[in-house]
C-alpha cells in the first residue's frame, strides 16, 4: 500500500495545472450510456474513481477508450448489459449516476447500492422517489436496486419532483433520466454546483432540452433521442480549493491554471478574511501568502456555501493560524475523522458534535498518519506540508481516488514530497 513522504516547512512557488472534475467527468461518464453514438470528452482526470467508472461501463459491453492526455471516447451503441454488479460499485458511490441513463435508455436497470467513502450515509431513495414519480417500477432486494419501466410502456413520464433534502447525485440522475422522459420533469429542490451545469451542458450538446441549471429548480421537455457530442469536463473546484489552502498555509505564491474563483466564491472569501491574497487572472487563480494568518470560523452548507469537500483542508490551514475557529459540519456526520490524526501532528482541536473548535498552534510535528477519506487525505498533506520534520500519510489510495497526481503537482511547486511504495 503507497505512502507519502513529505518533508514539511518548505512555502510552494510557481504554477499548477487544475485537473478536469471528478464529480463532473463520473455522471458525465454515465451520460454517454443515454445514446448509441460516439461521445468524446477532454480534460478528464487521471483518477481512481474514473478507472473504477471506466471499468464499470465497459463490464456492459460498452466501448471505452482512454489516452493520456485525458481524452476518452465512449460508444455505448453495442451495449449488452445494463447492469452494474457489486463487485465494481462496492469501491464508489458515483456508480449509482448508471440508474437513470440504463432505465430511461433501455427500460430496465439494475445497480448495486453503492459504496464509497465512509463519511456517513448517503441514501439513495431520492433518487428512487424521483423515478418512481416518472413511473419506474423499483424494489430493492439482495443489495441490488432493480428498476423497470410498466408492462406496455417505452419512455418514462415527465413528472414534477421535490426532493426531501438537496442531493447532488440525485439531481444528476434524475435529470439524466427526465432527457428521454415522454412529457416535461420539473426538478425542485436541485442541486445547484458547477458539476451540475457542467453535466447540463454536455447533456444539450447531446440534444436534450434542459433549462434553469444551476438555480433550485431545472425544467427538462424530454425527447425521443440523444446524440453524440464533444465536450471538456469542467476545472475541479475543490482540486483548486485544496491547493489555494495548501500554498496560504506554507505562506507562498503560486498559479493555479484553469481554476475557477466564481466556482469557489466561498472559499476565496475565507482565504482573504485570514489574510491571503487571492485574485482572478486570466486563465486561473494567483494566490499570495505571508506568515501566520488568521484563523476562520465556517459552516458547510449545499452550493454557493462553503463546501463540506473543503472543511477538512481549511480545517488544516486553522491548524497553524493565530487565533481559534469554529468548524460546524452540515452534511455529513463522519466528516471530523481527520481530527484525530491532525491532533497527532501537533494540533489542538476538540470536537463537540458537528462543531470542530481549533486553536491555532505556531507549529506542527512530522509524524505517521493515517488516512479515513478522500479530503481527509488532502488535509493531512496540507497539514504534513507545513509540519516540522517528517510526516508519513499512509494509506493515500484514498486520495488517488479524486487528486490527479497530487504528489507531483506539490514537487512542481517547490514541495519534498515522495511516494513510497
Amino acid at each position: 500500500m503507497d505512502k507519502l513522504l513529505i518533508r514539511g516547512g518548505k512555502p510552494l512557488h510557481g504554477e499548477v495545472l487544475i485537473s478536469g472534475a471528478k464529480n463532473a467527468a463520473l455522471p458525465e461518464l454515465c451520460a454517454c450510456l443515454l445514446t448509441g453514438e460516439p461521445v468524446t470528452l477532454l480534460n478528464v482526470p487521471r483518477l481512481q474513481d474514473v478507472s473504477t467508472m471506466l471499468k464499470l461501463i465497459r463490464n456492459m459491453g460498452v466501448s471505452a477508450d482512454r489516452t493520456e492526455a485525458g481524452v476518452v471516447s465512449v460508444n455505448a451503441g453495442a451495449l449488452t448489459s445494463p447492469q452494474a454488479p457489486y463487485e465494481l460499485v462496492k469501491t464508489m458511490r458515483a456508480s449509482v449516476l448508471a440508474l437513470g441513463p440504463l432505465l430511461a435508455r433501455f427500460g430496465e436497470a439494475k445497480v448495486s447500492l453503492p459504496g464509497g467513502c465512509a463519511i456517513g450515509s448517503r441514501p439513495v431513495d431520492q433518487h428512487i422517489k424521483g423515478l418512481t414519480a416518472m413511473g419506474a417500477e423499483i424494489v430493492v432486494e439482495h443489495g441490488y436496486i432493480l428498476a423497470k419501466l410498466p408492462q406496455g410502456w417505452t419512455r418514462l413520464k415527465g413528472a414534477r419532483i421535490a426532493t426531501d433534502m438537496v442531493t447532488v447525485t440525485g439531481t444528476e440522475n434524475l435529470m439524466m433520466a427526465a432527457c428521454l422522459a415522454e412529457g416535461e420533469t420539473i426538478l425542485e429542490n436541485a442541486a445547484q454546483e458547477p458539476e451540475i451545469t457542467d453535466l447540463a451542458e454536455m447533456l444539450i450538446k447531446m440534444g436534450a432540452r434542459i433549462e434553469g441549471h444551476g438555480t433550485r429548480r431545472i425544467l427538462i421537455q424530454g425527447v425521443e433521442k440523444l446524440y453524440g457530442c464533444t465536450h471538456q469536463v469542467v476545472a475541479d473546484r475543490i482540486e483548486a480549493g485544496t491547493f489555494l489552502c495548501a500554498v496560504a498555509a506554507t505562506g507562498g505564491e503560486a498559479l493555479l491554471r484553469h481554476g475557477r474563483i466564481d466556482h469557489l466564491e466561498a472559499v476565496v472569501e475565507k482565504l482573504r478574511d485570514a489574510g491571503a491574497t487571492v485574485t482572478p487572472v486570466e486563465g486561473g487563480i494567483q494566490i499570495k501568502s505571508q506568515g501566520r494568518l488568521k484563523a476562520q470560523s465556517f459552516r458547510t452548507t449545499e452550493y454557493p456555501g462553503f463546501p463540506t469537500d473543503m472543511q477538512a483542508q481549511f480545517m488544516a490551514l486553522n491548524c497553524i493560524s493565530h487565533g481559534t475557529a469554529l468548524v460546524t459540519e452540515t452534511i455529513f456526520e463522519n466528516r471530523f475523522m481527520h481530527v484525530n490524526e491532525m491532533v497527532r501532528l501537533g494540533a489542538n482541536i476538540q470536537i463537540d458534535g458537528k462543531v470542530s473548535v481549533v486553536e491555532g498552534v505556531e507549529k506542527l510535528s512530522g509524524a505517521t498518519v493515517m488516512a479515513t477519506d478522500l479530503r481527509a487525505s488532502a488535509s493531512l498533506v496540507i497539514a504534513g506540508l507545513v509540519a516540522e520534520g517528517d510526516t508519513v500519510v499512509d494509506r493515500i489510495y484514498h486520495l488517488d481516488r479524486g487528486y490527479d497526481q497530487m504528489e507531483a503537482k506539490l514537487r512542481g511547486l517547490g514541495a519534498d514530497i515522495e511516494r513510497m511504495k
